[in-house]
C-alpha cells in the first residue's frame, strides 16, 4: 500500500532525461523550443551540465539547419585545419568548429529553466518513472536515459583515450589553425597523436590521444607529454586553466540486436544508444540528429521512443559496417606503434573523401578507394582482422 501511495502522489511529466550529457541535454534542448507545451524534465547527478568537455565537428557532419540552431553553443570557429604524420603534413581547407562545455552550460540551463534539476542523483529508473536517491518518486510518459557508455558482452571495443589542458601560454602560439592530429610524437604502445585547437593567441586546447586496448589510463604520463609537447613547439605554459579526460569506446565487432535486447525496452541517447562514429568516437552529429527526430514525434510516450532511437540505432549500426572493418584493421592488423602508418595512408587521399569520412558518409566508391593499392599492414593479419566480425572471435568483454 505505501508504494501505491508514492506512485499515487508522484510528480508526472511527458519526458524526463536522467543525465545531463550532450545527448539528453540537445533533446531537451530542441524539445523545450520546438514543443513548448510539454512538461520536460532533465535531471543532472553533478553541478552543471555537460561535465568538462570540448565537442568539435566538421563542417560537413551538420546541415546548414543544424549548424544555425548550434550557433548559441558554437565557442570557435576554423575555415582550416591540419594534420601532422611522420614524413607528411596537410592543411585541409574545411570547416572545423568547437562546443566548449561552459557555453554548452550555460546556454541550455538557461532555457531549460524550471525544467532542469541539477545536483539530483537518482537511485534507479524504468521506461516511465524515476526514482530519485532521496526517495522522491517522479513519472513520465517516457524516460531517456543518457547516463554514458554501458557496459555490454556483446561488444568488442577499442578505445580513444584523451587527457587535455586548456592552458594560457606566456607568449603567443602563432597557430592560425587547429592540428586535428599531430601523430609525429612518439607513440607509446598505440596510436598516439595531439590535437590542439587555438582558442585565442595565447590560449589553446593541447589534448594527448591514445587509440588503444583497454580504458585504462595514466594521467601523470598524459600531463607529462602534453608538457613535452608544449616544450617542444617552444611553447611555456604559464597557467593550466581547465583539464578534461574522457576515454570513448571504438567499435570492432557486435552483435547489436542482443545488445538491443539487453535494454529491455528503456529509451537512451548518446553512447548508451551506440549513436556515435565508431572510428573517431564524435558523437554530436548523431545526438543532433537525434534531438531533431525526438522532437518530431507526434507521440512521445517509451514504446514509441524506444522503437525510434533503435530503429535510429540499427540504421547507423549497418551503415557502419565499412567503419568496423577499418577499425579492425586499425587495431588488430600490425604493431601498435605502427598504427599511424593506417591515419597517414587515410590523409593522402581526396579531401571531399576526408570530409564524408567523418560525416559517415562513405559512398562505395570511397570504400574501395581506402583498401585499395598496398595496405600500410601486414597483408595476413589483414585479411584475418577483417574476418574477425563477431565479439567473440575479438576478446573477452572487459
Amino acid at each position: 500500500m505505501r508504494e501505491s501511495g508514492q506512485a499515487s502522489n508522484a510528480a508526472h511529466y511527458d519526458v524526463i532525461l536522467v543525465g545531463g550529457g550532450l545527448a539528453n541535454s540537445l533533446i531537451a534542448w530542441r524539445l523545450r523550443t520546438q514543443r513548448p507545451e510539454l512538461r520536460i524534465l532533465l535531471i543532472e547527478r553533478d553541478a552543471r551540465l555537460g561535465g568538462n568537455h570540448t565537442w568539435s565537428f566538421h563542417d560537413g557532419d551538420l546541415s546548414a539547419a543544424q549548424h544555425a540552431w548550434l550557433a548559441p553553443l558554437t565557442a570557435a570557429r576554423w575555415p582550416r585545419y591540419e594534420v601532422i604524420f611522420p614524413q607528411h603534413a596537410r592543411t585541409l581547407e574545411s570547416g572545423y568548429a568547437s562546443i566548449a562545455s561552459q557555453d554548452f552550460a550555460r546556454v541550455i540551463a538557461q532555457a531549460l529553466g524550471d525544467a532542469l534539476r541539477l545536483d539530483t542523483p537518482i537511485q534507479a529508473l524504468t521506461p516511465t518513472s524515476v526514482h530519485l536517491a532521496d526517495g522522491e518518486m517522479l513519472q513520465a510518459r517516457a524516460v531517456i536515459d543518457g547516463r554514458g557508455m554501458r557496459h555490454s558482452p556483446h561488444l568488442a571495443l577499442g578505445y580513444q583515450t584523451f587527457l587535455g589542458q586548456e592552458v594560457r601560454l606566456a607568449a603567443p602560439h602563432g597557430l592560425t589553425a587547429p592540428i586535428i592530429m599531430d601523430a609525429s610524437v612518439e607513440q607509446q604502445g598505440g596510436y598516439r597523436f595531439v590535437y590542439v585547437l587555438p582558442f585565442g593567441p595565447d590560449r589553446v586546447l593541447i589534448e594527448d590521444t591514445h587509440y588503444v586496448d583497454t580504458s585504462a589510463w595514466e594521467p601523470e604520463r598524459l600531463r607529462a607529454n602534453i608538457a613535452d609537447y608544449a616544450g617542444a613547439r617552444g611553447w611555456r605554459i604559464a597557467e593550466v586553466l581547465r583539464e578534461e579526460h574522457g576515454s570513448l569506446p571504438i567499435v570492432l565487432a557486435g552483435d547489436v540486436d542482443r545488445f538491443w535486447s539487453d535494454l529491455q525496452g528503456q529509451p537512451c541517447s548518446g553512447l548508451r544508444a551506440g549513436l556515435f562514429h565508431p572510428t573517431t568516437g564524435y558523437s554530436l552529429p548523431h545526438a543532433v540528429r537525434l534531438a531533431e527526430r525526438i522532437a518530431a514525434l507526434p507521440i512521445l510516450d517509451a514504446a514509441t521512443l524506444f522503437d525510434t532511437i533503435r530503429s535510429n540505432a540499427l540504421q547507423e549500426w549497418r551503415g557502419q559496417r565499412f567503419f568496423r572493418l577499418l577499425n579492425r584493421m586499425l587495431f588488430l592488423a600490425g604493431e601498435a606503434d605502427h598504427r599511424w602508418r593506417v591515419m597517414r595512408r587515410f590523409y593522402h587521399l581526396p579531401s571531399p573523401l576526408i570530409a564524408r569520412f567523418y560525416a559517415g558518409r562513405l559512398t562505395l566508391a570511397d570504400q574501395v578507394r581506402l583498401v585499395s593499392g598496398k595496405p600500410p599492414v601486414p597483408v595476413v593479419q589483414a585479411i584475418k582482422a577483417a574476418l574477425q566480425f563477431h565479439p567473440h572471435q575479438i576478446r573477452k568483454p572487459e
